[in-house]
């Protein structure tokens, strides 16, 4: 049997004709023309006027940190369940990532615990919409505006998810995505900053450019040590094509999760990513949670994978048990339970039915395995 890949991305003639004319045209003059026109198509896309695209978002998250003021002494609220490279730029600045609970259906940001975790040195609240579940932006927001907080949204994985009608991203102070080839739209690497505030886009597109002002009118000065995290034009190439496709990607991206959903929502002791009523999800990693009871682990998942010749992709481990943040204390239950007992399911583009019955039959064979059917 072939291998069935947990994720790859959706690419094709467009994107090469695009990047072929980056390659042959894209210099000089027209050195910025694919950056400006990505940039330009992602802000429209998220009905926003302001959008920076970055060579990660890890470099969007970092300058839009910095643009608020965050800094050494200072405290970000974060999830402790969470990809390292969210908690990452926190710590470039000189602050401390304090990470809180989650909630174990969404398995994003417990706005509770975020409440109890704000003391007089907290500088932001740090909401990751995880796998393309969203966290409660109406009670983060509410929280934020109760103890003047900026509400950061990290929406790297969340192409295609909307809270209330809006695009995830687009609620807090900022938002950043990524597009890593893993994404749902991809430009290989590379990421974007997004925002309505023109002050702070401002501040961030200066410090995206070794710390020079967009219009000086002296070449090559600075006014202050800055960064570079500025997109290729050859990345923002294959961008404007993803852009252009976006509805379609986040459309299939959302047909394979249906599939899933259809197969194995409702098998006992299963859950998969949630969509409340006002929200969408753009469904980037379906991912299958088992209940305790089940006695499934993650053990057993990756070997039944790797046995069916599928990838097998684990849930993300608590950031404190990582070396780097395991002497910070923290209360976190769920965020430690949950990576034991779930599993990423494959969910590239052009997956086939076949390919998604041989992953459902897995999932299904785990259970069988353990007396569940």
């Amino acid at each position: 049997m072939s291998r069935i890949h947990y994720t790859k991305p959706s690419v094709g003639e467009l994107e090469a004709r695009y990047a072929l004319d980056a390659v042959q045209n894209g210099w000089g003059e027209r050195c910025y023309e694919y950056l400006t026109r990505f940039e330009k198509a992602f802000a429209e896309h998220m009905g926003l006027p302001y959008a920076i695209a970055t060579s990660s978002c890890t470099g969007a998250l970092h300058m839009g940190m910095a643009a608020l003021g965050v800094g050494a002494g200072d405290e970000v609220i974060l999830a402790n369940t969470n990809w390292i490279a969210s908690a990452a730029p926190i710590t470039y600045l000189g602050a401390t990532p304090v990470f809180v609970d989650v909630l174990p259906d969404s398995w994003c940001l417990d706005p509770e615990q975020v409440r109890r975790a704000i003391t007089p040195r907290t500088k932001a609240i740090l909401a990751v919409h995880i796998y393309g579940n969203l966290c409660d932006m109406d009670a983060l927001l509410e929280i934020g505006r109760e103890f003047d907080l900026p509400v950061i949204e990290d929406a790297a994985e969340a192409i295609g998810s909307q809270w209330r009608g809006r695009p995830a991203g687009s609620l807090g102070a900022f938002g950043a995505f990524s597009f890593h080839g893993t994404k749902t739209m991809t430009t290989g690497e590379g990421g974007i900053f997004v925002c309505s505030d023109k002050a702070l886009y401002e501040r961030v597109l200066t410090l995206s450019n070794h710390g020079r002002v967009a219009g000086s009118t002296r070449q090559f000065w600075p006014d202050f040590v800055g960064y570079k995290y500025k997109m290729s034009n050859l990345q923002a190439a294959v961008g404007c094509a993803q852009i252009e496709r976006v509805e379609e990607l986040i459309e299939r991206k959302r047909a394979i999760f249906d599939n899933y959903a259809q197969a194995l929502v409702g098998l006992p002791g299963v859950s998969m990513n949630p969509q409340p009523a006002h929200s969408q999800n753009g469904y980037w990693m379906p991912t299958v949670v088992f209940d305790e009871t089940t006695g499934i682990t993650r053990e057993d998942l990756i070997a039944a994978f790797q046995a069916a010749n599928i990838d097998a992709r684990v849930f993300f481990w608590p950031l404190s048990s990582l070396p780097m943040f395991c002497d910070v204390p923290v209360n976190t239950p769920v965020a430690f339970a949950l990576p034991g007992r779930a599993i990423n399911l494959p969910s590239y583009h052009d997956m086939t039915d076949a390919d998604q019955r041989r992953v459902i039959e897995v999932v299904r064979g785990v259970l069988m395995s353990k007396g569940k059917l």
